[in-house]
């Protein structure tokens, strides 16, 4: 497994945290806002795994990627987008999760749908649930695999539009987008950020 990469996972830091940002309910599911929960719902259904509900304030899945692989934790908080970071600060001292290995999955405005980018740090771009967890965790030093919804046309607000469904032409690629972005997290933990970076943005 290649971790030499800068700004990739470190083996020493413990398990690999992957947790996908959305709000809770059905309500919510299937919006835009939820992409994060949709993708680590496939990572789960990939790895035969159900979700427990776990003490931290989230539903959590565990596995072991490959034969001797990583230990991965994937986790879906049950709070509302703008309280993720405190579920998330308990899931990394919980399973003793170096922030290096955290990777976190969400809804991004500023990329086009069906376009992914990854990367470690950064703003949060407005993202009430990247502004929580950067807030809890006391720094932006994390890696995000940031899932494209496009922004709104016309004058809708950006925060109703994230919290509406995907349109009838987007959903026809929908699960597509959902399976490039959990592509792009086993590829973040097997091959690291560069590697990763290289075949995702090609796009």
């Amino acid at each position: 497994m290649a971790h030499s990469t800068v700004g990739s996972l470190d083996p020493t830091a413990g398990p690999v945290l992957v947790v996908g940002l959305g709000n809770p309910g059905d309500r919510y599911a299937a919006t835009r806002h939820n992409i994060g929960h949709m993708v680590v719902n496939e990572l789960a259904a990939r790895n035969s795994q159900r979700w427990n509900v776990h003490k931290a304030g989230a539903a959590v899945a565990e596995f072991r990627m490959g034969i001797g692989g990583p230990k991965v934790v994937l986790a879906k908080p049950a709070t509302y987008m703008n309280l993720s970071g405190k579920p998330i600060a308990a899931l990394l001292k919980f399973f003793k999760v170096g922030v290096e290995n955290l990777i976190v999955i969400h809804d991004e405005l500023d990329i086009a749908f069906d376009m992914l980018r990854i990367k470690r740090g950064g703003g949060e771009g407005g993202h009430n649930g990247l502004k929580s967890t950067s807030q809890a965790l006391g720094t932006k030093d994390y890696l995000r695999v940031r899932a494209g919804i496009g922004r709104p046309t016309g004058r809708m607000n950006a925060a109703d539009y994230v919290l509406r469904s995907f349109s009838t032409a987007e959903q026809e690629n929908l699960a597509l987008h959902i399976d490039s972005a959990a592509d792009a997290v086993e590829s973040l933990i097997e091959h690291g950020l560069t590697a990763t970076q290289n075949r995702f943005h090609q796009k």
